[in-house]
């Protein structure tokens, strides 16, 4: 081949490549602006807002391909039906939504059908918010509305899908309805706000409940569901915007089956408040066997510990003074290891001005001997202390002044603790310390407003946790010292009946929880940091 002809070719070669380079670059997708148009919906069968309804299947028709996200929480059917309606497509896209109603219609109902946020397009996820179909089984489609906002009685965030229930008031209706029958009229919060809308409702009296519907079955289960709700009858046509204050109710009083916890430890679990409890055995014990009931701290249980000794069963009988109830249960007994004492400490390292150390026991305890126990600083200079038994919570409190910048070795010889079984503890030792006042913040709170004492004034974490409280009964500044630094959260209880806690509410007796309110923000605290703050209460 000639020179200039194979410098021809390989020039030729060179612009081909270059050409398929250049095609692949114009090939490779740049991304461009991102889809955040949601699917809309160009057709129903039958048509929205249908009157004298009487099909049983239902077509909604999209401009693009949808698929279904959570359809079984966001999809809600007011009047609510026995039986689910089956929704498709389950698991893959599709250009439509079909509904199939497997339920006989009520005569002359209108019908709503809320999809939340559950349907999404295919590609990007974008939802069509809250799509509602609407039909009537009569001759025309109710109208009116109610709303209102759901707020938690006690935590400053509410919890998520709180289910907003009307009922008529006619001749069934009872206090105890909410308890048995579904509502006439049913919404969700869903997950993005505690507000509320009830839409196409007829005219008439309704009693009004929010509930945190646990089992999903649009009834009140009290042993397990929030519940708010409002006393006044709500007459429809309103403009009222209704709030709705949720709370867990005490629930009734219930014993559940005792059981063997350890092979010296029965324990009884029970529901319904702090009401009087005796247990007592019916089966004759042997006269070397002793006996103590004590409830468990902070649990609805009582324990029965006993000395151990050889038996098949035991027969108890459980006494509720104040409700003249009695119940007797047949324990039988299991192969199983007995309790053990431990001691656990309050605190392990770091220990902080304002707390107080204390031991925990696991077994209730008869008995200390301070003189088996020691505290000494870094110095080794001992440090006076006082002791304190509470035997309701099996706690030894140890109280003694907290130098900055110390080092604390609390020394428990064996000894210092009898439990009620004899048992005493093993050599412990614990090693405390404290920083400097400037690792810490200070923070003075002045209350305004038109306040009904006394009042609990809580400081707790960003989750509602609490770290400290202070019980109020007149107007006066607050002081909470040496606060770790973090964000901070005040909660004021109005001690409506002055018992020194937040009380919640009941349903039946018509009672609302005590008002809880929280100051707007999250305050911050540094280490080193005097702050001052002014909440003003509207009570």
């Amino acid at each position: 081949m000639p020179r200039i002809q194979r410098i021809l070719s390989f020039f030729f070669l060179i612009a081909v490549v270059l050409a398929v380079i250049q095609c692949a670059r114009r090939g490779t997708p740049t991304g461009g602006p991102k889809d955040t148009t949601p699917p809309v919906l160009i057709k129903a069968d039958p048509e929205n807002l249908t009157t004298e309804f009487k099909a049983t299947k239902i077509r909604l028709y999209f401009d693009e391909y949808i698929k279904l996200e959570d359809v079984q929480n966001q999809l809600i059917v007011s009047p609510p039906l026995k039986y689910n309606p089956e929704v498709s497509p389950q698991g893959g896209a599709s250009k439509f939504v079909e509904i199939i109603l497997k339920d006989t219609l009520l005569e002359n109902t209108t019908y709503t059908l809320n999809f939340g946020q559950s349907i999404v397009d295919n590609n990007e996820g974008n939802p069509n918010s809250f799509l509602t179909y609407v039909f009537s089984t009569g001759t025309y489609i109710d109208s009116l509305t109610v709303s209102g906002v759901v707020k938690d009685a006690f935590n400053l965030k509410a919890d998520e899908f709180i289910s907003v229930m009307l009922y008529e008031i006619d001749t069934a209706y009872t206090d105890s309805t909410i308890f048995n029958k579904p509502p006439n009229y049913l919404t969700n919060t869903l997950d993005s706000t505690t507000i509320f809308q009830l839409k196409y409702l007829k005219a008439g009296k309704y009693a009004l409940f929010a509930i945190k519907d646990e089992s999903k079955n649009n009834v009140f289960d009290q042993n397990i569901d929030k519940i708010g709700f409002i006393e006044d009858t709500v007459t429809l046509p309103t403009d009222t915007v209704f709030l709705l204050n949720l709370f867990k109710e005490i629930p009734n009083y219930s014993l559940k089956t005792p059981n063997f916890a350890a092979a010296n430890k029965i324990i009884f679990g029970y529901s319904g408040g702090d009401e009087k409890i005796d247990v007592a055995a019916l089966t004759e014990l042997p006269d070397s066997v002793r006996t103590l009931v004590v409830k468990e701290p902070e649990k609805d249980t009582l324990n029965y510990w006993f000395t151990p000794f050889e038996i098949d069963s035991i027969i108890f009988k459980v006494t509720n003074e104040s409700l003249k109830k009695i119940d007797t249960f047949t324990v039988k007994t299991r192969k199983l290891v007995s309790d053990s004492l431990m001691l656990i400490p309050s605190h392990r390292n770091k220990l902080n001005f304002a707390d107080e150390f204390h031991i925990t026991t696991s077994i209730p305890i008869v008995n200390i001997d301070t003189t088996r126990i020691a505290i000494f600083n870094k110095d080794t200079i001992e440090v006076n202390f006082e002791t304190q038994i509470d035997t309701a919570l099996n706690r030894i409190s140890m109280k003694f002044e907290k130098e900055p910048d110390e080092t604390y070795f609390l020394n428990l010889l064996p000894d210092f603790v009898t439990d009620f079984f004899g048992d005493t503890n093993d050599t412990i030792n614990y090693r405390l310390s404290t920083g400097g006042y400037a690792d810490f913040g200070n923070l003075r709170l002045s209350l305004a407003g038109d306040i009904t004492y006394p009042i609990i004034v809580q400081l707790t974490d960003d989750k509602g946790e609490l770290y400290r409280e202070i019980y109020v009964t007149e107007a006066t500044d607050l002081e909470f010292n040496t606060l770790e630094p973090g964000n901070y959260l005040i909660r004021i209880i109005i001690d409506k009946n002055a018992n020194g806690k937040w009380d919640t509410g009941n349903y039946l007796r018509k009672i609302q929880p005590e008002k809880v309110i929280y100051y707007p923000t999250a305050i911050e605290m540094r280490a080193n940091w005097e702050k001052i703050e002014t909440f003003t209460v509207l009570d």
